[in-house]
């Protein structure tokens, strides 16, 4: 059974337009949503990495779970940089010790330094409301 012609037509204008939406939305390269780290978090971001640190850690609550999330432990009670540097090497309970220098604990306390002034994780405020969509409370509106 074939198609009528106007339904392949419709069939080719609707395939078009989604390759433009998805050529459009990944190729983007406007600044809206995208968090720009400096050379140093950069830094410490590829030494996260290299040393598997989400395999037990969280950021934004994706990664591991049996190391707490990090998304703000720069800010969190106001814990100085000297106690986080000295948690990179020796951790606690079940974390690894590692042999961070000086230069790579102050890269990798940069990381956490800017991920930490990107947001808070979990944004206690949010609502999920019955249609999945997440409301920030003392807001009007929604789908935000």
């Amino acid at each position: 059974m074939f198609l009528p012609r106007k339904y392949v037509l419709i069939l080719l204008l609707l395939l078009a337009l989604f390759s433009s939406y998805n050529y459009i939305i990944y190729t983007d390269t406007s600044a809206y949503g995208a968090v720009r780290l400096s050379g140093k978090a950069v830094q410490g971001e590829k030494l996260w990495l290299q040393n598997n640190c989400n395999s037990c850690h969280q950021i934004y609550g994706l990664g591991g779970y049996l190391g707490p999330d990090l998304t703000n432990v720069y800010s969190f009670r106001k814990r100085d940089e000297k106690y986080l540097k000295s948690m990179f090497n020796s951790g606690i309970n079940a974390m690894p010790e590692f042999d961070f220098n000086e230069t790579e604990k102050a890269e990798l306390l940069q990381f956490l330094k800017e991920i930490d002034q990107t947001g808070k994780y979990p944004n206690t405020e949010a609502v999920i409301e019955a249609d999945g969509w997440v409301k920030i409370q003392n807001q009007n509106s929604t789908h935000e």
